[in-house]
């Protein structure tokens, strides 16, 4: 290395140093540390094996015993992950972290619920779909089911009010699948998604039983020029149960509601409510047809 980069380097090196003085949030907060980016995407795919041993695990489990002792094994290992996960959340956000453990125990006490959910979700993408050949094709394949597996279970997080934690998971399935749902919306029974890529499901967002969203639905808010002043403010549509939205839908704002047993086509645009039992349709654009010469 000749001297002219050695000095270039030593400037730069000199210029981010007094980045870090200058600017505290570089850095983070002294003595503190995130959650672990690596852990909980850890925690998301051994939770598969627990969730659906037959596809993600190294074995099946068919005897009772033998089943309860390794999923019991596991859940104590899960619960001082999480654990620890938890407190470095709520210490960093200079709060209590007394409650880390209770909420690890109830995220372990809904997992049979979530499983429940998911059971539905596979039933409804077995059911919507005439390309699935089976629902254990479903299970292993289907990226809308993968999303959704994580959103149900940074949701039992979010609902619990940890930082970082619930955003870290569904993050990574939306960098895996292309599909956005925020751990803050509330999805009913039986929610598929087909294809899926580009779906954006809002923080307030809320969804019935029985919808089924195609690729590139957004369902996001009107306006967020207010910024913060928004934070805790239902921004996002509500879409009652048994409604099928085509591809490339968007639907904003927090007061829309689209009815029950309504069906949006493809492209759409709609940012007021929608009585039930509605088709909302779009005109074809005319279409010119011209021989080459």
């Amino acid at each position: 290395m000749d001297r002219e980069t050695r000095d270039s380097i030593g400037r730069v090196a000199r210029q981010i140093g007094d980045g870090y003085q200058e600017n505290e949030l570089l850095c983070g907060r002294e003595g503190l540390r995130l959650p672990d980016r690596g852990v909980i995407i850890g925690l998301i795919k051994d939770l598969r094996k627990i969730m659906f041993p037959g596809y993600y695990g190294d074995f099946s489990y068919p005897d009772t015993e033998l089943s309860e002792y390794y999923v019991g094994d596991f859940l104590i290992k899960l619960h001082n992950t999480l654990t620890a996960q938890v407190k470095k959340a709520m210490a960093y956000c200079k709060r209590d972290t007394k409650c880390a453990e209770s909420i690890s125990r109830e995220f372990i006490e809904a997992l049979p619920k979530v499983q429940s959910l998911l059971l539905k979700d596979i039933q409804a993408g077995f059911d919507g779909d005439p390309a699935a050949k089976s629902k254990e094709g479903v299970i292993f394949s289907y990226p809308g089911l993968y999303a959704i597996y994580v959103y149900r279970l940074a949701h039992e997080i979010y609902i619990r009010e940890v930082p970082f934690i619930p955003r870290i998971m569904t993050e990574y399935a939306h960098s895996r699948t292309g599909i956005d749902i925020n751990s803050g919306a509330q999805i009913g029974e039986y929610f598929f998604i087909d294809h899926g890529t580009g779906v954006v499901v809002g923080e307030t967002t809320v969804i019935g039983d029985h919808v089924k969203l195609y690729q590139g639905v957004t369902l996001g808010a009107l306006s967020t020029r207010r910024g913060q002043e928004l934070r805790d403010v239902k921004r996002h549509p509500t879409i009652e149960d048994n409604v099928t939205i085509y591809a490339n839908s968007t639907i904003l704002g927090g007061k829309t509601v689209i009815g029950h047993d309504s069906v949006i086509s493809g492209n759409a645009f709609i940012v007021e409510s929608v009585p039930a039992g509605t088709r909302v349709s779009v005109k074809i654009p005319e279409i010119q047809m011209i021989p080459k010469k």
